[in-house]
């Protein structure tokens, strides 16, 4: 059993040094080749949760088999109960909440249509200008065109009404503001 303890514990921390030192090398080296590994089915399966486990349960079970007067069964079931305590305390203190702050800035031209954009670059009734619409966290300046023949002033507040061939159609927003 110290075996099987030994190992999860030296390939735990083998594991962590090799993500940690040669990670981006090794990743651009295989190419993928162990994307099957990322659990895409299972969320809480993330490989540096499964190695946490790995290593924590190499590790208390070691703890347990020295440190206590315990038989062999109730040494791997404590050393399971810890290394699942500890990997979900990974998960939730530190998987789960970089996950969530992934963010993008990329975006579609189809979603631009019915967001509030201000003109930068006067659009003449027949021709192009500019405007700058919020998106995300972000904002995008982006090619227009009066949707319906008026000109409009740099300045002007103004809807987005639809998109054609990369170019914002917009109209001058009626509200208070303007």
């Amino acid at each position: 059993m110290e075996q099987l303890f030994w190992a999860c514990l030296a390939g735990g921390v083998l594991f962590a040094v090799v993500s940690v030192v040669l990670g981006d090398i090794v990743s651009s080296a295989l190419d993928g080749v162990l994307d099957f590994l990322s659990f895409d089915g299972v969320r809480k399966l993330n490989p540096m949760v499964v190695a946490t486990f790995v290593t924590v349960f190499g590790g208390a079970g070691l703890l347990l088999m020295h440190y206590t007067a315990i038989g062999a069964f109730l040494t791997v079931a404590g050393a399971v109960v810890a290394a699942v305590a500890v990997a979900v305390g990974i998960y939730y203190a530190y998987v789960r909440p970089m996950e969530n702050s992934e963010n993008s800035t990329s975006f579609s031209m189809s979603e631009l249509s019915g967001r509030i954009c201000e003109v930068l670059v006067p659009i003449p009734p027949r021709g192009y200008g500019e405007v700058l619409v919020k998106v995300g966290a972000g904002h995008t300046n982006q090619i227009a065109a009066s949707f319906d023949g008026e000109t409009l002033a740099a300045g002007t507040r103004a809807v987005v009404v639809e998109v054609r061939d990369d170019t914002l159609y917009v109209a001058r927003l009626n509200d208070d503001r303007t």
